[in-house]
Order: C-alpha cells, then structure tokens, then sequence
C-alpha cells in the first residue's frame, strides 16, 4: 500500500492546478479508450480516422478502440457517433503475469497502484469535467429561457438529450460497494459489447441505469474537485472493474475491492457508489490490462431516444447500420419497421442532404417514434440557432408487406427485424421474413440498392434470404451482440433482376 503522503501528492499532482480555459490543455495529449457496439469496431475507427484524423487501435471483437488525441479536442470526441462511453487510458499492460495464488495476484493489483501514472490522465479527467459544466450552465439556461427565446450559449456543443428529465432512481445491479464494480458477471460483461457501466443492450434493463447514472453525475458536475476558494476537496470514486478469461484466480468483484482500497489510500479519496466524483475502471481480459478514468456518465448511445420500446436500437449500433450503407446526398432511406426511431432519426441527424421515411405497422411504436422526433427538434431549437428548418424525416403507419411507395424508388433500407423474442415469435418469422425480403426488393432501386438487416433468427433469414437469391445478394455479415443475444447485421446488394409486382396499380 502506499504510504499516505505519497498518495496526497499524486492527488495534488493531478488535482491541484486551478482548471483554466481549454487551451490550457493545448499542450497535453490523451489516450482514449471507447467502447462501440460489438462488431463495430472498425466502422468506430473509421469515423475517429474520419472526424478526428487519429487512427485508432481495434480490440476486435471486444468492443474496444484506442486512439490519441490532443486534451483540447475532448469536445470533438464527445460528438463521435459510433462510441458508447469514453475513457482516459492511464496505463496498458499487453502481458500482465498474474499469479496463481489469490492473495498474491490481488495484492500486485494493489501494489500497481502506487506505480501508475495518474497525473497527465487526471488533468485530462478534469479538463473533461470543467466542459461538462460549461454544457450544464448552457442547458439549465436554455431551460430558463426557452419561452423568450434569448439564448447566451457559451458555444454551439450538441448537448446530450435528457439528463434533466433522467430521475435520480438508483439501480440495484449498480450498488454493488462503493469500491466495488457495478456488476458480478465476469466473463459476460466484457465479451459482450463491453460497456463500461455493465449496461446491457437490453434497453428496458439500462434505461434506469442510465438514468441513475445521469442522476448522480450532478454530484461531479458541480464542483472540479475543488472548493469556490479554490482548495482541493476530498473527491469522492468508485472502481468499476470488467474481467473476462479463464485463468484469473480472484472475481471482478475482488479485484475492484482491493484495487479501490488501494486507490483510496493512494489520494485519500473517499469511496461512494452512487454520488461519485472519478469512476476508476479497471478492464482485465486475460492477460491484458487497462487501467482508465471514465469522461462519460451515461452512454452516448442515449443521444436521440427518449420514449423507450422493449426493442429500442441503441443509437450507436443505428449509426453503425447506416454507415455500412454508405449513404449519399440525395439517397431516399427507410426502415420500414422503425419502432421508436432509433434508426430514422440518426440517420436524419448524421445525413441531413439525404431523405428519411420511418413507418411500422404498430401504432404505438409510431407514436414514440413520432414523440422523440419532436424531442429533437425541440432540442435544435435550443441551440445557438433559433432558424431550424426541422429534419428530413417522416414517420407513417403501414404495412411492411405492402408498403405504399413506388417500385424501386427507394435507395437503401435499414432496419432491424423482429428476433422473435419480445416481438412477434420465429414461427411467425418463417412467413414474414421472406415476404419482408420481397417487399424491400420491389421498393428497392435495381442495381444500386442496398440493405443492412438486423436479426438475431439468423437460420429463418438464411432460409428466407436463399429463396429471395434473385432480388438480394449478401455482402459483408457483422456480428453484434444485442442485449446478450448473438446477433447479425447482414449487408444485402439489391440485383438488377426485377422484383414481383403485387399491385397492378404502381
């Protein structure tokens, strides 16, 4: 353990410079650590590649990337489309011996540490943090004055949609100690899409996760670990820790206890589950170590939804649908079972030049999604510019097997089927997905059309798409997890053969 002193001056080290304008950061690099949608992983490097100019180191098939980016482009960061949460990377071990014996491997987890190097990553923690408060002062402002109209905003930042209304409800699975990690699922939690909190893609499950986590970042958000004097105030954390792998002699649960005691002696922080200052997590998968200070509390994939179904799509893995498409300026897209409108609405908000239809044939589900494309355009209302001119994006209620638009007038198709589990069942699949596959082959532009299909019936769509061989040809196939289920994007090429003609009247 470290001795007391020397845990107060690491702390002072990181902690202690007064937090000054972004440019104070000018000079300052970070690594940062994003989780994505599994199977993602390469379309996240792309846009970091694409947005950023950073390339981006991939754990395929972990749900991980790595990149470098100067401290002052954090804000850029934020924006990325295809990230889930964010992390500063204090330090990476690519070949950590573990030792057999428990006691022995726990206690080198908390000798390391006293050994890390905390101060370049808390700087970058707090530079993060003093941005999140400038976005907090602008949203309650545009709160209060939304009705006059008069905006002061500091800057023209997209601001995360709903934290305000996000209750302040606490989640059991979250409350595991103060040091402790949010989860005890070792293996599940990281082999799935690796999501910092344990969230599941299973949206009923997050919602009030990510809620409570919107709820208790008011307690970071409203002082940078400082006093108004400007002396430095206990900072209150928690360890998360995420361990997958066969060989590890200790839980996830022990780890991050030992680990956060060490921690806590280490700065004199004090320990708090909920209402906490830093999220230290600590990500074990085998023999790899990653050892990181969270900058996001709730998942970005939250941006856009804020009327849930029991499917809603995160909004990253929307993002990642489209993008395998590679919309272009003009493309007519549409998801032709759009349920809350995860899908539609991010596309409309990445590809305005393009022209976004959303229906489904459950009139429930178009009144959620009808009800969050108001929240967003309320929410471009309250930016610097009061012109919005609205999004390109209509939502219908209609029958995906007879779907009133004209043969081949349409120019991709994204959209994620019913898995049969919460929706609809895989008896009525074996029906439905070839006549789904016919329909979005009459509608779809021969040649040129293309389709990303999600569903986890992967032998029903096999089926299905094999007697639909004429109209579709199957491109490239991503894996994804989606809430635990082991699930399939599949890119499909529309054909120039002419697809049957149901109605005469087109």
């Amino acid at each position: 353990m470290a001795e007391p002193e020397a845990g107060t001056a690491a702390a002072g080290q990181g902690l202690a410079p007064a937090p000054g304008p972004p440019e104070e950061g000018a000079g300052l690099a970070a690594v940062i650590g994003a989780t994505v949608p599994t199977g993602f992983e390469v379309t996240a490097a792309e846009e970091v590649q694409e947005k950023l100019g950073s390339a981006s180191r991939i754990s395929r098939d972990r749900g991980k990337i790595y990149f470098e980016v100067p401290a002052r482009g954090l804000p850029q960061v934020h924006r990325l489309r295809s990230v889930d949460n964010l992390f500063v990377v204090v330090q990476e071990f690519k070949d950590y011996q573990f030792k057999e014996n428990k006691e022995d491997a726990l206690k080198d987890l908390e000798d390391l540490v006293k050994k890390l190097p905390w101060t370049d990553p808390l700087k970058v923690w707090e530079l993060n943090n003093s941005l999140k408060k400038k976005k907090t002062k602008r949203k309650k402002h545009n709160l209060q004055t939304t009705a006059s109209k008069e905006k002061l905003n500091e800057d023209g930042e997209e601001e995360g949609a709903d934290q305000k209304d996000a209750g302040k409800r606490e989640d059991c699975a979250q409350n595991a100690a103060g040091i402790e990690p949010t989860n005890g699922q070792d293996t599940e939690q990281t082999q799935g899409v690796a999501s910092r909190k344990g969230e599941e893609e299973d949206n009923e499950q997050s919602d009030a996760k990510d809620e409570s986590q919107a709820g208790s970042g008011s307690a970071s958000q409203t002082g940078n670990g400082r006093t108004s004097e400007g002396e430095a105030k206990v900072l209150k954390f928690r360890v998360t820790c995420n361990r997958a792998g066969e060989k590890h002699s200790f839980t996830s649960n022990e780890a991050a206890r030992d680990f956060g005691g060490a921690v806590q002696e280490h700065f004199q922080w004090k320990a708090d589950m909920t209402n906490f200052d830093v999220e230290v997590l600590l990500n074990i998968h085998n023999n790899e170590v990653v050892v990181g200070i969270a900058l996001t509390e709730e998942s970005l994939h939250r941006r856009n939804i804020t009327h849930f179904g029991p499917t809603t799509l995160r909004s990253t893995l929307a993002y990642g649908m489209l993008r395998l498409c590679d919309p272009q300026p003009t493309d007519i897209i549409v998801d032709p079972m759009c349920g809350t409108g995860a899908i539609p609405i991010e596309g409309a908000t990445e590809w305005p030049s393009c022209y976004h239809i959303a229906g489904d044939n459950n009139p429930q589900a178009v009144k959620r999604a009808a009800n969050n494309i108001c929240s967003l355009l309320k929410k471009n209302e309250n930016k610097e510019s009061s012109t919005s001119l609205g999004i390109p994006l209509d939502i219908i209620q209609w029958d995906i097997c007879n779907l009133p638009l004209r043969t081949g007038s349409v120019d991709i198709i994204v959209t994620d089927m019913p898995f049969g589990k919460r929706i609809g069942s895989k008896k009525k699949n074996w029906d439905l997905y070839p006549a789904c596959l016919m329909e979005m082959g009459r509608i779809c532009t021969p040649g040129t059309g293309r389709a990303a299909l999600l569903t986890q019936d992967k032998k029903c769509f096999a089926k299905a798409l094999s007697r639909m061989g004429h109209i579709w040809r199957k491109g490239q196939t991503v894996w994804v997890n989606v809430g635990g289920l082991h699930a399939a994007v599949y890119l499909l090429k529309r054909t120039w053969e002419r697809a049957e003609e149901k109605r005469s009247f087109w």
